[in-house]
């Protein structure tokens, strides 16, 4: 039998035969400690109401997204980016497609002394992401999608929780935009816009951008600091 931790959504199974037949038990989470309740008594048979609306196509904005694809996947050490990464080293997530703009960026990535990993696709990017937060994300709009307007990685950005987000430099590969365009970069909750034709002079416009962006939050957090709200 197939049990789900509905807290931290782990899998694991137990023997039929070690199942108590006919009544309500419960068992705790070996990962988390959780108490799960399981039923094993006979099922009623449901009326037909109820069977047609089981069987019944899920309403429109219901359907199960990459997210719950990500978090209710079984835990996988390869899905962690970095087993260990010493004190003061700083990490990159690079999401891009093309692979001689790819070899460009991790070029420049690497000559700021990042450890970078790349993933093949938004739901691997996003698994990575579970379990280490990155310094650094260069992320191509058209990564592991044709719409850029449905970046799966871009929309997971944008859910973080405000303390997460502003540790995290985004840099939004594009096309359609003028590097360094502040007001599409608001628009699109990034913190800097990259046009695909400036993809050479990566470096120069990473680090004048992160530099600056640091300098920005170091006065920030001494604010919050002083007036006791960190």
């Amino acid at each position: 039998m197939e049990i789900i931790c509905k807290q931290c959504q782990s899998k694991f199974k137990i023997p039929n035969e070690k199942i108590p037949k006919g009544r309500v038990f419960s068992l705790t989470c070996p990962k988390c400690n959780n108490k799960i309740s399981i039923n094993t008594r006979p099922a009623a048979s449901p009326s037909p109401e109820k069977t047609q609306a089981v069987t019944a196509k899920p309403k429109p904005g219901l359907e199960k997204t990459i997210f719950d694809e990500v978090v209710s996947g079984t835990y996988n050490a390869f899905e962690k980016p970095f087993d260990f990464v010493e004190e003061g080293v700083e990490t990159a997530l690079l999401c891009e497609p093309d692979p001689a703009i790819r070899a460009k960026v991790r070029m420049a990535l690497e000559k700021m002394k990042y450890n970078t990993t790349e993933p093949k696709s938004a739901v691997e990017a996003l698994k990575q992401m579970r379990f280490h937060v990155f310094d650094l994300v260069v992320l191509n709009e058209l990564f592991d999608t044709q719409d850029p307007d449905k970046n799966d990685v871009l929309k997971y950005m944008a859910q973080l929780a405000m303390d997460t987000r502003r540790n995290i430099f985004l840099a939004l590969v594009t096309n359609r935009f003028r590097t360094m365009d502040d007001m599409m970069a608001f628009n699109k909750s990034v913190n800097i816009i990259v046009n695909v034709n400036n993809v050479d002079e990566m470096q120069k416009i990473l680090k004048r951008s992160v530099d600056d962006n640091t300098a920005f939050y170091y006065v920030f957090k001494e604010s919050l600091t002083k007036t006791g709200n960190v």
